[in-house]
């Protein structure tokens, strides 16, 4: 995949570059085009009759705006191959391991959230960045909680079929991330569009305003030809009265509209870009098809309600204008537009979020498809009912491929448990978050790093990174305890989890106190867990927990990832073995850091 993106990002560079030479070229001939324009427009006004002036004049000023707007084209495509050489670039990077060019989503990151936190779900280098490639806040917000909450099995399997349908398009996908790259976005931009959907109406449902609509125009014409004809300047303006007042009434009302829709007109033309290009699309996935319905149904296309609904917000724009008082007090131009903006809200008001839901999901799935097409050795994990959980060559997503170590695992889902031994660095926190991302993805719908990956429902919880809180005068050890109360409150009712068992990920439980009591109340814990059927995985340094095995009828095994010495050197291998780990660095690895032992 590398070379592929390498080439299509030259191949796009190439074609901007010519664009853009193009373009500046023909800046010339736009700029001599105008000026032979003027002079001819000139040389008829003087020449020939009035109406050959006007003829004249009206078609050489629409040939030029043509020309305009060519010569514009020809700059947005420009734009657009570099943005396509820009994600094919990042793309080349990402199978490299440097996602740095894609969004960390570090507005996600929720330390009290079950597992996101310790997953290193969102923030710098995170899974989050790995697989995000979507452009829209929406979209990105609609990843995110996917990847926070686990989906039904018939909602996985749509998103799977979605995903290897967008892994066959890679040239849609890049067009349509290409046109997401341009979009600059405001924080809360959307939440406000949806606020002002639900405002009352400013002119529609009030028939004085509706009124004013016609009367203020024909006032000022009536005021303008009794100043030319018989009036003072000062008596002719008194006609202009009722305009103030109609605006003066509505000022707040248009003002609050302003506020909720300003400075979106950019956002929303490239959201109905984005639908645009969506709409065109050739998808055989269900879930695909069904939402792009959900841009074409109806009497007008949602990409072109979108462009006529950011054309008005432009207009609304308008009112900063210096000179807007003249159309103020001509046309009341504040309640014309608001009319208009009233109009698109009648029609579409409860249109607009469906048509945002249907591209939030869309993206999210592109992100899933990118992730299918990145990933080809990857799998779509298998959804059963059994409460067992299996993978083969299980491996972390966020590790190159060439230094990825992988893992077999096999285990009940209900009542069982894995304890994992071993020492400094050998790998078992690795090991814990590998189990816990690739679930994760699994429950999401997208791909997962194993060659072999069944699983039934479940709701994973970690407690893995639990610090001190000053701000509540909670010590790292009470943190931790908050946290496993957490956890044992979700495994003894199923109802904080919607029904699905836990699956826990607990790294080096209770080691913010003595060893004996850390001892005791690990095999405590390890107990109640076992006795109210949670299932998951708990990595320790206390070697004497092993001996539960013993006595736990099956429903605890014993794991160790080692660790080789040889000639005071550490040799990690990173695979699991059966049975309580039999090797210790600590004294080494102090002895390399100068401490003598």
């Amino acid at each position: 995949m590398l070379p592929l993106y390498q080439k299509r990002a030259a191949e796009f560079s190439a074609r901007a570059t010519a664009l853009q030479a193009r373009y500046e070229k023909l800046g010339w001939v736009r700029l001599l085009s105008f000026l032979a324009l003027v002079a001819v427009i000139i040389l008829v006004w003087r020449e020939t009759p009035w109406w050959s002036g006007m003829l004249t004049t009206g078609l050489g000023i629409f040939a030029f705006a043509r020309l305009v707007r060519w010569h514009g084209r020809i700059q947005a495509d420009a734009q657009h191959q570099q943005q396509l050489a820009r994600l094919n670039t990042a793309e080349a990077q990402g199978q490299n391991n440097d996602f740095s060019a894609f969004s960390v989503g570090t507005d996600f990151v929720d330390p009290q959230h079950p597992y996101s936190y310790d997953m290193d779900l969102f923030g710098p280098y995170s899974l989050f960045q790995m697989v995000n490639r979507g452009s829209t806040s929406i979209g990105q917000a609609r990843l995110a909680s996917w990847l926070q909450d686990p989906s039904t099995n018939d909602v996985i399997l749509e998103r799977q079929a979605a995903g290897r349908d967008l892994a066959q398009q890679l040239e849609w996908q890049h067009h349509l991330r290409a046109y997401g790259a341009a979009l600059e976005e405001e924080d809360g931009q959307i939440d406000r569009l949806y606020d002002w959907l639900k405002e009352p109406f400013v002119v529609e449902e009030n028939t004085l305003r509706k009124v004013a609509l016609w009367v203020a125009p024909l006032l000022f014409i009536v005021s303008m030809a009794l100043w030319v004809t018989v009036w003072p300047w000062y008596q002719a303006l008194l006609l202009l009265i009722p305009a103030g007042l109609w605006l003066r009434n509505s000022l707040e009302e248009i003002q609050k509209m302003h506020t909720l829709t300003g400075r979106a007109a950019d956002t929303l033309r490239r959201y109905g870009q984005l639908i645009s290009h969506i709409e065109t699309a050739q998808f055989e996935a269900p879930k695909l098809k069904s939402l792009q319905a959900v841009f074409t149904e109806g009497d007008v296309s949602a990409s072109q309600a979108i462009h006529k609904l950011a054309y008005r917000v432009s207009q609304l724009d308008v009112r900063y204008n210096a000179f807007v008082f003249l159309l103020e007090f001509s046309i009341v131009w504040d309640l014309q537009q608001a009319y208009r903006m009233d109009k698109w809200k009648l029609r579409h008001r409860d249109r607009l979020p469906q048509w945002f839901e249907a591209l939030a999901e869309l993206e999210a799935l592109v992100s899933f498809g990118n992730l299918t097409m990145n990933q080809p050795e990857w799998i779509f994990p298998t959804l059963q009912e059994e409460r067992q959980l299996h993978a083969e060559a299980l491996g972390h997503p966020l590790l190159p491929n060439d230094k990825r170590v992988t893992n077999d695992i096999s285990m009940p889902t209900a009542g069982h448990m894995h304890l994992l031994t071993g020492s400094n660095m050998a790998g078992k926190s690795t090991w814990l978050r590998t189990v816990g991302i690739n679930i994760v993805l699994a429950l999401a719908g997208a791909p997962v790093c194993a060659r072999v990956f069944r699983l039934p429902q479940l709701q994973v919880y970690t407690s893995m990174r639990t610090q001190d809180a000053l701000h509540e005068s909670t010590s790292s050890f009470y943190a931790e305890l908050k946290r496993l109360k957490f956890i044992i409150e979700a495994v003894e009712d199923p109802s904080k989890t919607a029904g699905r068992p836990v699956f826990f990920l607990l790294d080096e439980i209770l080691k913010g106190t003595n060893s004996r009591d850390r001892h005791t109340g690990s095999k405590a814990l390890i107990r109640q867990l076992i006795a109210s059927k949670g299932a998951g995985i708990i990595a320790t340094h206390d070697l004497e927990l092993g001996e539960l095995e013993a006595e736990a009828n099956n429903q605890i095994e014993n794991w160790a990832i080692e660790v080789d010495i040889k000639d005071g050197q550490l040799f990690f291998d990173y695979k699991l073995k059966r049975g309580v780990s039999q090797s210790f660095n600590a004294t080494l690895l102090m002895q390399q850091m100068g401490i003598k032992v």
